[in-house]
């Protein structure tokens, strides 16, 4: 599969003006929050929401061809303290269990409507260098985000679904 950036090659930094605005790296720009998480055990084929029913999130993706991603359990318990480099290590565990974070570059596959997320930080160490691929469906103001290939959550063997609402802009 030939992925095709969402750079333009004479000028690294910005996306292509001369790409149709239908184009999905175009429709892809902006800030969406999460609405759903729902992931698949490809085994039992039993369906979980590992961010919980209401989870918290924002995806965006930048003009410059880079993303960043966020997400969050709602309700995660605060520290007892207000440092955020002194928690205990229970709080710690109790903190990234709840919450998953990453962001680089993102690539388009216009033509199979594919989109790759490299991790060039992530809050999961394992995932840095990574590049995922994700099957992408737009309706509207809404954004469908699916894992391509199982990855392992719980110790079980999962496919995802991510479905992510436009933010209006702040400015």
């Amino acid at each position: 599969m030939s992925m095709i950036d969402v750079r333009r090659n004479d000028d690294p930094g910005r996306i292509d003006a001369g790409r149709s605005p239908s184009s999905l790296g175009q429709q892809l720009i902006g800030t969406w929050r999460l609405v759903s998480c729902v992931a698949r055990d490809i085994d039992s084929g039993e369906e979980s929401h590992p961010m919980g029913e209401h989870p918290l999130g924002l995806i965006m993706y930048a003009p410059d061809g880079f993303m960043s991603a966020q997400l969050s359990t709602a309700n995660r318990p605060p520290f007892q303290g207000n440092d955020p480099q002194n928690g205990t290590p229970d709080e710690y565990t109790e903190a990234a269990r709840g919450y998953l974070a990453y962001s680089g570059p993102f690539h388009v596959d216009e033509r199979n409507q594919l989109l790759t997320h490299e991790m060039q930080v992530s809050l999961f160490p394992n995932w840095l260098g990574q590049r995922q691929v994700r099957l992408v469906e737009r309706d509207d103001d809404l954004l469908r985000l699916a894992t391509v290939t199982p990855m392992t959550f719980h110790g079980a063997r999962m496919t995802a679904t991510l479905v992510w609402k436009r933010v209006q802009p702040n400015v």
